[in-house]
């Protein structure tokens, strides 16, 4: 049965940077990290019986979100040997024959989001992999068949694993990110709410909304329950901002109109043999699996 992997193309270029050996490009440049994403992608591409496939990457860091939330994540203090690598990346996964979408206005996990939505609605496409491990995305899974995989640590997790991590349904997740916070995109979430109170609460209540002022009927055992409803009162304004920070779009046009666009053919000789020559690394094109 087909089977999609949408790719978190960011993440992968971020791991590569912080885990593959530092390379110069004949002109100097630096370009370890796109050597390490060829050759990680690829080996994705051919071991996972990938039949369709497409990778979204931010192209800059900023999104429509810091227009909402002054303290939402920038590119500001990244490191130029990892910025410049950017536009090499989307390069490098099209010329493994990926479908690349490169995100400037939305995120890369806005493209992701669409994707999936889009080809859950194809049954034939079973199951649909969203190649990731941040949590963002566990707001899309759904039952077995929008999953997410974390690749370091080859483990997949399906509506049931997000419960079990979370403790609540993926729906919620993004209820449960306003509410404790999310350091890595610079939500900071509410005073006092922590993992453990906003997973019980939410259980029961399943969005912040409906979370009733009054503790006293919320109808599960919390410690400091008083104190918690009434910075939830207070900053009511401020977890519904970072719930929509936290939400991810499934509306972003993508230029394809179905799962079939993304068939995985091989790679592209035509982009990637002249790729390889720039970045200084022809010996990659012995292992290409397949090509176009």
């Amino acid at each position: 049965m087909p089977r999609v992997h949408l790719i978190d193309g960011t993440f992968e270029l971020f791991r590569c940077f912080f885990g593959a050996p530092s390379a110069v490009a004949p002109d100097g440049s630096e370009v370890g990290a796109v050597r390490g994403l060829l050759r990680s992608l690829h080996a994705l591409i051919r071991s996972e019986a990938v039949t369709h496939a497409a990778a979204a990457f931010d192209t800059v860091i900023e999104s429509f979100r810091n227009d909402l939330f002054a303290g939402y994540k920038t590119g500001a203090g990244l490191p130029p040997e990892l910025t410049g690598q950017f536009p090499l990346a989307e390069q490098a996964t099209a010329a493994l024959g990926i479908v690349v979408w490169g995100m400037i206005e939305f995120e890369a996990d806005d493209a992701i989001a669409s994707a999936a939505a889009l080809c859950a609605g194809e049954p034939e496409f079973d199951p649909v992999v969203i190649v990731s491990p941040d949590k963002d995305f566990a707001q899309c899974v759904s039952g077995r068949r929008i999953v997410c995989l974390d690749r370091p640590r080859r483990r997949l997790t399906d509506e049931e694993g997000v419960r079990e991590r979370f403790g609540v349904a993926p729906a919620s997740i993004p209820d449960y990110l306003a509410l404790v916070g999310d350091d890595a995109d610079g939500i900071p979430g509410l005073p006092g709410w922590g993992a453990r109170s906003s997973s019980l609460v939410l259980a029961r209540h399943h969005h912040i909304e409906e979370i009733p002022a009054d503790p006293a009927s919320w109808g599960v055992a919390v410690r400091g329950a008083r104190t918690l409803a009434e910075t939830l009162v207070a900053r009511k304004g401020d977890a519904l901002l970072y719930r929509h920070l936290a939400t991810l779009r499934r509306d972003v046009p993508l230029g394809v109109a179905s799962a079939g666009d993304l068939t995985w053919r091989g790679a592209r000789r035509e982009l990637l043999e002249p790729f390889c020559q720039a970045i200084g690394d022809p010996g990659f094109l012995a292992e290409v699996s397949r090509w176009a």
